[in-house]
């Protein structure tokens, strides 16, 4: 049984995530796996479960907060649809 880097909750289905660069995290849901890990949309501020999209190393949630970001606009738009 491990122990969430989270939640502190003890659980036996736990798994581990191993991340580029050796880093090894501990988790007893995708939920916290996804609070701690997950990257953040430059635009609404919201956790990117998904693919997202990255416009010139910016990341977004999805294509209408990349084209609401108002110094990229028209690349996020040629980014999203090629």
């Amino acid at each position: 049984m491990a122990t969430c880097e989270v939640c502190g909750n003890e659980y036996d289905l736990s798994f581990e995530i191993h991340t580029k660069g050796g880093g090894r995290h501990t988790f007893d849901s995708f939920e916290c796996a996804i609070h701690k890990l997950a990257p953040v949309c430059e635009h609404c501020g919201c956790k990117v479960a998904g693919h997202g999209v990255d416009v010139d190393g910016h990341f977004f949630c999805c294509a209408h907060c990349a084209r609401e970001s108002s110094e990229l606009g028209s690349k996020a738009r040629d980014a999203v649809t090629a």
